[in-house]
């Protein structure tokens, strides 16, 4: 009899737990449908902000950062021979870094330099200068391209990096990045959420 006992016991357990598994399944949510069109949408509110002059100036292939935008009347490389930096690391060369004269804030003096901390030069691998809505938006959802970034660090950099955030307090009559730090990265929590579509190349 207890023999009989212990061999049900397990199998009467099972039994019972079968129910409440059934009704733990059923309560798990179903995979998110991607919405291609909102995501497109969200993605346009992200472009205009990358590809904007106070983003996208200090986003460059070569060594010249730009000033580019209505405020400077079109598109000229940077003067004073800046470069990137011998030594690639974006913060210009020796006796000429760019925090010779980009402080840690906007100049007040009459076109004075623009500042905010650690001023450099985006790496190369984040480079999108010139570059097209498609061509972008697959360059940041390549890690191999953007830095080995995941897209959540990409949004995380957006809104708690200050030098980022300078875009959208350019100072001077500069006209700011559109949006604002922390929408930007609930735009691209909202992007990668519906999948991170791109548009089709042109």
């Amino acid at each position: 009899m207890k023999t009989l006992l212990i061999m049900l016991t397990p199998a009467a357990m099972l039994v019972l737990a079968t129910p409440f598994a059934v009704a733990q399944d059923s309560q798990t949510p179903a995979t998110a449908t991607v919405d291609t069109a909102k995501g497109l949408s969200e993605w346009d509110k992200i472009h205009a902000v990358f590809s904007h002059p106070r983003c996208a100036d200090c986003h460059v292939a070569d060594d010249r950062p730009r000033w580019s935008g209505a405020h400077y009347g079109g598109t000229r490389v940077h003067a004073f021979n800046v470069q990137r930096g011998a030594d690639g690391s974006g913060f210009g060369n020796p006796g000429l870094r760019c925090t010779t004269c980009h402080f840690a804030s906007n100049s007040n003096a009459l076109h004075g330099p623009p500042g905010a901390e650690n001023w450099h030069l985006a790496p190369v691998e984040m480079a999108w200068f010139g570059k097209s809505s498609a061509e972008i938006c697959a360059q940041i959802k390549d890690p191999a391209r953007n830095g080995g970034r995941s897209l959540k660090d990409i949004a995380l950099h957006v809104r708690d990096d200050r030098l980022v955030a300078w875009g959208w307090a350019p100072g001077s009559d500069r006209e700011p990045a559109p949006g604002s730090a922390e929408a930007t990265y609930q735009e691209i929590e909202n992007w990668t959420a519906m999948g991170a579509p791109c548009p089709a190349p042109q």
